[in-house]
């Protein structure tokens, strides 16, 4: 962040309390000014597409709204703004969810009962670095990536299970498409999460993300 200067932010959530006392904790942050609050994806896009050249550095970004929701947001944002940097909040850790939000574009997931200085380190990081999500949501840390040079060897078939794992297929439904038996898509599964060091399909999700194995 240069100096003198304070980032743009900007809250899109449908709870006004919340949304009031979000933008409280960030000014009290000193760096951040928020510079819009919208109740709902709808609003907020109207706003985008009448102010193409307004500086935006972070979205603060609802999963769960009316009119428009935060996924649906998130997905037209991916086509028509994909330079936005987005986190996305919610009161719910479901793994469906946060793969659906990282692979349509979003840069970091909370829930909204994360502690203020949680919160102020994950603005911080995606401002400045591009990505921020928690051990807690990701089931990895994602620093142990990123400072993880060791080179590590996928298979062809890897690699396809891998982008498969990115979409909204189950695991029975990958193993359809690779024309596999379930059992055999469960020990890739097994196998990738111990060769990354991972725990979930959200870190797979997050991998795939960081290596450019998928783009979002």
């Amino acid at each position: 962040m240069k100096p003198n200067t304070k980032s743009k932010i900007i809250i899109v959530d449908d709870h006004q309390l919340f949304s009031q006392s979000l933008e409280l904790l960030i000014k009290s942050f000193g760096d951040h000014d928020v510079i819009e609050r919208f109740e709902n994806g709808k609003v907020f896009i109207s706003y985008l597409q009448e102010n193409p050249e307004a500086v935006i550095d972070l979205v603060l970004l609802d999963v769960n709204m009316p009119v428009l929701d935060g996924l649906s947001t998130m997905k037209w944002a991916k086509e028509n703004r994909p330079d936005l940097k987005v986190i996305a909040l919610s009161v719910n850790d479901d793994e469906e969810i946060i793969i659906k939000m990282i692979t349509n574009g979003a840069k970091g997931y909370l829930l909204k009962d994360t502690s203020p200085e949680i919160f102020k380190e994950a603005i911080e990081c995606v401002i400045e670095k591009g990505f921020y999500f928690t051990e807690l949501v990701s089931g990895m840390l994602l620093n142990k990536v990123n400072s993880d040079n060791k080179k590590i060897s996928l298979k062809e078939k890897e690699l396809v299970f891998i982008k498969h794992a990115c979409t909204e297929m189950t695991y029975k439904e990958i193993a359809s498409e690779m024309c596999l038996s379930p059992k055999t898509i469960d020990g890739y599964r097994e196998c990738l999460f111990d060769k990354l060091e991972i725990k979930t399909r959200i870190g797979l999700v997050l991998y795939a993300v960081k290596h450019k194995i998928v783009f979002v």
